[in-house]
């Protein structure tokens, strides 16, 4: 379980959202609540009730929009990071954060930032059952690849775990293997496709057809705010987690407990010393 309040930081992932859905809203950008984030807005009306993340989609040409009008189009403390604009980013998705905070997620996947909100692009998917298969163990391939490129090689000492990390720094450079995989993810137009790839990282699960599942952007609460969900919400949540109104057992509950945030200093005054006191 986290070993931090969990309320506090989902009212900060809430201002998050409605900056974004502020900004899509007056620049004509689609963007869709998803997984968890959906999940919750369905079942909760908000906040999963354990939910530390929040996880939103957007088309890749929104997204695209999004890459080089984001300092514009952003109010003060947010940023849009992804690796097109910092080159020590360490994904190949991006995320809207609160510069006024501070968070590290893994000390072994390091990078300093603020709290953030997700962001997925949308792609097109393969009509065919065995092309999806081969397009999904190429993109897990290469995101198992980008997390062992960036993992500290030396997390389980120098032995035999070491390897793959290594051997990742030799075949590739973080920049490569990101516009790698995002060459792979742009494979299918979404526009000239009939399936969308909602969220690459949930695999066969998240293709769903682009006009009667995704559509467009639909109003849906969220934590008393109207936010945009899916075209067909139900459709996707099933498919996703089957009979997703029934809560999860304890035991199988999801917490990131990040391993060091601060709700009140902006992370460019973060000083590393702190983590000595940890």
């Amino acid at each position: 379980m986290a070993q931090y309040e969990i309320r506090p930081l989902q009212l900060r992932l809430l201002d998050i959202l409605l900056v974004i859905d502020n900004m899509c809203k007056k620049y004509n950008l689609r963007y869709y609540l998803v997984d968890g984030s959906l999940l919750g807005a369905v079942r909760h009306k908000g906040f999963i009730p354990w939910d530390d993340d929040m996880d939103i989609c957007m088309p890749r040409e929104d997204y695209e929009a999004l890459i080089l009008h984001s300092k514009e189009w952003l109010p003060n403390p947010y940023e849009f990071v992804c690796f097109e604009n910092d080159d020590k980013y360490p994904l190949h998705f991006g995320k809207i954060q609160d510069a006024s905070t501070t968070l590290i997620e893994r000390p072994h996947l390091y990078y300093l930032g603020g709290v953030y909100v997700d962001i997925f692009p949308i792609d097109g998917a393969p009509n065919c059952k065995l092309r999806q298969k081969l397009y999904q163990i190429k993109y897990n391939y290469l995101r198992k690849a980008l997390y062992f490129l960036f993992r500290d090689p030396y997390r389980h000492g120098h032995g035999t775990s070491s390897w793959i990390p290594l051997l990742m720094r030799k075949m590739y450079t973080l920049n490569s293997l990101q516009n790698k995989i995002k060459r792979h993810m742009m494979k299918f137009d979404l526009k000239n496709s009939k399936l969308a790839a909602v969220n690459h990282n949930d695999g066969l699960k998240s293709m769903v057809n682009k006009e009667n599942v995704l559509g467009n952007p639909t109003p849906i609460e969220f934590e008393g705010k109207m936010v945009w969900g899916l075209k067909n919400n139900d459709s996707y949540l099933t498919q996703l987690f089957g009979d997703y109104m029934t809560p999860p057992p304890p035991d199988k509950i999801h917490q990131h407990n990040f391993y060091y945030m601060n709700l009140d200093l902006p992370y460019k005054e973060f000083d590393e010393s702190i983590l000595n006191n940890k």
